[in-house]
């Protein structure tokens, strides 16, 4: 299977916070996303693609306040948008909190997990619309909305409906101009690296630096501001 990063997730108390920190942080103004209904939350995106991640975009999402909710009451957001710590540490400030690659081939990464014992749950049908069109994908969600390995192992998305002939044709990226913003590297340090490591290599996801050590997830990229480090710092 074939595996990259896809996006990197940026959660905030609202939308409003989250495109004011970018502007003080990153030196540009995110461009309009959508809304998902089925998690009652709302994005703002930009492109921070490069020849070593051709589809890389960076999402800026948040609760929607003129949603009525999750589709389900009683399902978890995704990203673990619903855990007190992580409300509380966004309510101060924005934070990377996770990140997602997109596979050609969920089910066989789904398997290759779960010959790890990791359970990165299933495969969800979603959509949005866009300005170019609805897009499709399928992404993993847990019922408890969890991350795993503190955000480290990314969720896992394919874009596109099963039967699309040519499924990137509606990627997000695919319609967002140049940022001035590109994605220089993702790395990772986690106590649990080893296992990491192998789940990383599961899903054929590599160009990713793996250490041992706290928990964190550390995205370098290239800003109007300059270089510009983000770090979940264990959240």
């Amino acid at each position: 299977m074939k595996t990259h990063i896809d996006h990197l997730v940026v959660v905030a108390a609202n939308l409003e916070q989250g495109i004011q920190w970018c502007e003080d942080t990153l030196g540009i103004t995110p461009g309009p996303g959508g809304e998902h209904a089925q998690f009652g939350t709302h994005n703002c995106l930009f492109k921070i693609a490069t020849p070593a991640n051709p589809m890389a975009y960076f999402e800026i999402i948040a609760l929607n306040p003129g949603a009525k909710g999750p589709a389900n009451p009683n399902a978890k957001r995704w990203f673990d948008m619903d855990d007190l710590q992580v409300r509380a540490a966004v309510g101060m400030t924005p934070r990377l909190l996770h990140f997602v690659a997109n596979t050609d081939n969920m089910q066989a990464a789904r398997i290759a997990l779960k010959g790890l014992d990791i359970d990165r749950g299933p495969a969800m049908p979603a959509s949005r619309h866009s300005r170019k069109g609805v897009l499709h994908w399928q992404i993993t969600v847990r019922e408890d909305g969890q991350r795993l390995f503190d955000g480290t192992l990314p969720t896992l998305i394919q874009w596109g409906k099963p039967d699309d002939a040519d499924p990137m044709r509606l990627h997000p990226r695919n319609s967002l101009p140049r940022s001035g913003v590109t994605l220089q590297s993702v790395a990772v340090t986690h106590p649990t690296a080893p296992k990491l490591q192998a789940a990383y290599d599961a899903i054929g996801l590599g160009g990713i630096d793996i250490q041992t050590g706290p928990a964190n997830l550390i995205a370098t990229l290239k800003t109007p501001k300059g270089i510009v480090q983000l770090q979940s710092l264990g959240l």
